[in-house]
């Protein structure tokens, strides 16, 4: 039978999505991404924020729709969604034939089936457990070249805006023979560049090895051959050590990139927020970073419009960002989510409030980010080509400082052929906000 996988949210549930396939295909379906064709179809959920629950319930809807128009005969929603919500959702939304958990996923295939049996199934797992999944057992979504690897489940920090340790469960790490076992298989498979990522990727083995350990594994995972980058996302300021500091500085398949989402800089809001860091800490680690890492690119995110954020609060983060000119930068307007402190708190401010300050930061950043890439003029960076514009005759591709999905691009013109998963040379000549343009540079 034909499957259609629709993954939602963030790269952490694309991996669950990943594997749920695997199991799935070794179980004798066929993969499809044309919908009318799909006989079955799993939407892998998210509800991080209103906007993400919205979408994974208005897609729902739209794959619903098939079972009248198309060959559609089962739909499963799986994932965070469905674990949040699982005492009501197929009450709610009849129009689902089964729902598996975010610790349920190597059930899927016995939901699937069941549902072909005409029987409406749960499958749901302890979220302080997790499944013993074989790491060879994953189909590659992301074309095969680059492949993110999730190295621990969970959350222990409780910010008071976020509901994920409620349907995600407490923080643990996966142990790391299985993590250097899953890497190994996908290098084999062609991959070469690796994405690390968790809700916080920093705390990695302090619950399985009584220390940070991430940097134990990133040596382990660089000496896996075929490798060419390893890049590290979700690493939570307060949590920065040294030796992490020392393997990025030592080991050259180590991205000189990091991910520090700091939500906001002002003290106040940092603390009704539950964030285990001042604004006087991120300035330290920022120059600590910039110092050993000269050519660090760092990203991070903020929340605007969080309950109680004053004029002058918005100020000292439009303040913050401009003295700490991050690389990259998203924003979040706030969610109000239902179970977290922050929803109670007051006031709660106007949505056409958030809405401007949303630009605000967003258009102080576009200079920031414009100043950052027109420096970059004169380069010569390292970029692994992800494709090609032919119409316009020019490669697509990414630098060390561009994470995909998130980050921009580069885009250069070149005499020679090249496949995605290539890496060469190109030499920067022109910049915008976000992109930057430039020629391969010729072997001599």
């Amino acid at each position: 039978m034909k499957l259609l996988m629709v993954s939602l949210g963030c790269d952490k549930n694309l991996v669950d999505s990943e594997k749920m396939l695997g199991i799935l295909t070794s179980r004798g379906f066929s993969l499809t991404d044309d919908e009318s064709e799909a006989e079955v179809a799993v939407i892998n959920t998210c509800c991080f924020i209103d906007d993400a629950k919205k979408e994974s319930i208005d897609r729902i809807f739209e794959l619903s729709r098939l079972k009248e128009t198309a060959k559609l005969k089962v739909l499963i929603a799986a994932g965070c969604m469905a674990e949040r919500y699982k005492e009501e959702i197929l009450e709610e939304i009849p129009e689902l034939d089964g729902i598996v958990g975010t610790t349920g996923i190597g059930g899927i295939a016995n939901a699937v089936e069941s549902a072909l049996a005409g029987v409406r199934k749960k499958e749901f797992g302890d979220i302080s457990v997790d499944p013993k999944l074989a790491p060879s057992n994953r189909i590659l979504t992301t074309g095969g070249h680059y492949a993110y690897l999730k190295i621990a489940e969970g959350c222990d920090k409780y910010c008071t805006y976020c509901a994920i340790p409620k349907f995600r469960g407490h923080y643990r790490s996966f142990p790391m023979e299985v993590l250097v076992e899953e890497a190994s298989v996908l290098a084999s498979g062609g991959v070469r560049e690796l994405i690390i990522v968790a809700q916080e990727t920093t705390l990695y083995g302090t619950d399985l090895y009584g220390r940070k350990s991430l940097h134990v594994l990133l040596k382990k995972l660089a000496s896996i051959e075929g490798l060419h980058w390893i890049r590290l996302l979700y690493c939570y300021p307060e949590e920065i050590y040294p030796e992490l500091i020392g393997v990025m500085m030592e080991e050259p398949k180590i991205c000189h990139y990091l991910d520090l989402p700091i939500q906001h800089a002002s003290d106040s809001v940092l603390k009704r927020m539950n964030r285990r860091t001042s604004k006087e800490d991120l300035i330290a680690l920022v120059q600590k970073l910039r110092e050993e890492i000269p050519d660090i690119v760092l990203r991070t995110t903020l929340i605007t419009g969080f309950p109680g954020e004053t004029e002058e609060e918005h100020g000292e983060l439009m303040a913050f960002i401009g003295e700490m000119k991050f690389d990259r930068l998203g924003v979040f307007e706030y969610s109000r989510e239902d179970g977290t402190a922050a929803a109670a708190m007051k006031p709660q401010i106007k949505k056409s409030v958030k809405k401007l300050r949303y630009s605000e930061l967003m258009s102080a950043q576009q200079k920031i980010s414009l100043k950052h890439n027109i420096d970059r003029k004169g380069q010569i960076l390292e970029v692994f080509v992800e494709g090609s514009l032919p119409e316009d005759d020019v490669y697509i591709g990414r630098s060390y400082g561009d994470a995909p999905g998130i980050d921009g691009f580069v885009f250069f013109r070149s005499e020679a052929q090249h496949m995605t998963g290539d890496f060469v040379k190109v030499r920067i000549t022109a910049a915008s906000e976000y992109d930057l343009h430039g020629e391969e540079m010729n072997e001599v």
